[in-house]
């Protein structure tokens, strides 16, 4: 590797910015794919385990992106010099840098969330995902408009991009003829204005109708066309949106007859903490499951003196709680003052009776895969909840209904969706996420 570092270093400057550019393009794609891969929440789902390792890459070639621009800086007075003619180039040069600084410094908090405060992390993935749906598109133009294709259209006078068949060319000189006969003999003292004039537009003409210009200008019209719309959609829902729109689905069931709505509180609705601020982005590891009342149940048990199983009628029974946080996820979004009506966990354990032995707490998703832990310090704190309305509404199905755990001051892969057991163990359990090389200590900074 340093052999070739030093053969690199010793090319001629030429060169050596060719080779940057080839090797960041490449990178540019990879990160692109897999950036929209780790986005989209269908695929999302069906990577499965492997997310976790197309993430590890993305953050790996991101920081080799990063080394690029840092191995591209000593060169960039010297690459600027020789574009001082050329204001195109210069200002895709400043453009691409500045997506380049973006895409690194945002890609760097949101790498190290848990050193950095919510609001960080929150500004970082609006910029990374704002700069990838710019950023892409201009690159996927920049390639194509660049392409040796379209440079195969040859200019023609210097100033235009029309490919002249020798038919046209001698019809083009048999209509110069004519012109110089009609407008008399003439010398470089002497020439005829309107003729200037005419040939003058003429070429602006030809020029502005190239071929070349016409490829360029219709792919640029087609990619805004498609890119334009869905854009703007996300810029709306991730920067002016709130979670009204998600917290009204429908009850998760369908099979049986709906289950009964819980009443909220006065202090849930209207929404003690004035409605949710943020949107929800909709992660699973598996389908989501579908429970009625008659398949749902619930139950602690384990190294408890009282195990207990509750059905939804019972469950729904139990004296309930409100109260306002904020829900954060571990890649980069938060919702904000969340309403959440539910039942303190530490209150159901101690109806238990939790035994001496006892250390950790297992939580079990209805989904059948995940699994997550907290220990009985933490599953004391007194915000942690079971809850059941958010905003005064049920817990959609999307975001873990009926049930699902809550744990503010914990990133949100410690809060279980579609949580259906409780068992009280003596051992360590390592979470499903955990396992795939999440950090057991999850706590939200500040």
């Amino acid at each position: 590797m340093e052999k070739r570092f030093i053969g690199w270093w010793k090319q001629g400057f030429g060169k050596k910015l060719r080779t940057l550019h080839a090797w960041n393009g490449w990178i540019v794609l990879f990160l692109a794919i897999s950036g929209i891969l780790l986005y989209y929440a269908p695929i999302r789902t069906i990577l499965g385990v492997v997310r976790v390792w197309l993430k590890q890459s993305h953050i790996l070639a991101g920081l080799v992106s990063m080394m690029l621009v840092i191995m591209y800086l000593p060169m960039i007075r010297k690459h600027l010099r020789q574009l001082s003619k050329k204001r195109g180039q210069q200002v895709n040069l400043a453009f691409v840098l500045l997506l380049l600084a973006g895409w690194i410094f945002s890609g760097i908090i949101l790498w190290q969330f848990q050193s950095f405060p919510p609001i960080w992390s929150n500004v970082a993935v609006i910029i990374h995902d704002s700069f990838t749906w710019i950023g892409v598109p201009y690159a996927l133009y920049h390639s194509i408009s660049r392409s040796r294709w379209i440079k195969a259209i040859k200019p023609v006078n210097g100033n235009s991009s029309t490919v002249i068949h020798p038919e046209k060319k001698a019809i083009t000189e048999e209509n110069h003829e004519r012109n110089r006969v009609f407008s008399g003999p003439s010398n470089h003292h002497d020439k005829p204005h309107a003729v200037g004039v005419y040939q003058t537009a003429e070429r602006k003409i030809i020029s502005l109708f190239s071929r070349r210009s016409f490829l360029r200008v219709g792919l640029g019209t087609l990619l805004i066309a498609i890119v334009g719309p869905m854009f703007y959609r996300w810029l709306s829902s991730s920067i002016g949106g709130s979670t009204k729109k998600v917290a009204s689905l429908p009850t998760p069931t369908t099979e049986g007859g709906m289950m009964p709505v819980p009443s909220p509180l006065p202090d849930s609705l209207p929404p003690l903490g004035g409605g949710a601020q943020g949107n929800f982005r909709i992660y699973t590891v598996t389908d989501m499951p579908v429970f009625t009342a008659k398949n749902w149940s619930f139950r602690i048990d384990g190294l408890v003196d009282h195990p207990k199983s509750w059905d939804w009628q019972s469950f729904l029974q139990m004296p309930r709680v409100v109260q306002v946080s904020d829900f954060h996820c571990v890649t980069g979004w938060s919702v904000y003052h969340c309403t959440w009506e539910g039942i303190p966990l530490s209150r159901m354990l101690e109806e238990t009776g939790i035994q001496s032995k006892a250390n950790v707490i297992k939580f079990y998703s209805g989904d059948g895969v995940y699994t997550d832990t907290l220990t009985l310090d933490q599953a004391r704190m007194e915000d942690v909840m079971l809850v059941v309305l958010l905003d005064g509404k049920p817990i959609p199905q999307e975001l873990g209904g009926p049930v699902r755990l809550i744990v503010p001051k914990m990133y949100a892969y410690k809060s279980v969706k579609w949580l259906h057991r409780i068992e009280l163990i003596d051992h360590d359990h390592t979470g499903y996420w955990e396992e795939r090389g999440y950090s057991n200590d999850a706590w939200v900074k500040g």
